[in-house]
């Protein structure tokens, strides 16, 4: 249950994650190396892809921390 947790709290902060002003949402290849690979005039944007990144980073936590306070309790409750 956790791993559910974390992978559906990682998609939904993925889904939510900053805008590029006049780009967008940043693919999950640039978010996921964190603009590593940007160069140029794209550097600008690698501020975007630390955050988006952090935003999934954040999610995942978040939803194994809700996973884990799940399946605790769904597990008492199946031993009582």
């Amino acid at each position: 249950m956790p791993l559910v947790g974390t992978l559906i709290g990682a998609l939904i902060a993925y889904l939510l994650r900053p805008e590029a002003p006049q780009v967008g949402k940043l693919p999950l290849g640039v978010v996921m190396t964190r603009g590593a690979d940007l160069t140029g005039t794209e550097e600008i944007l690698i501020p975007i892809a630390e955050a988006s990144f952090n935003y999934t980073i954040t999610g995942a936590i978040i939803g194994a921390i809700i996973g884990a306070v799940v399946f605790w309790i769904m597990f008492n409750k199946m031993n009582n």
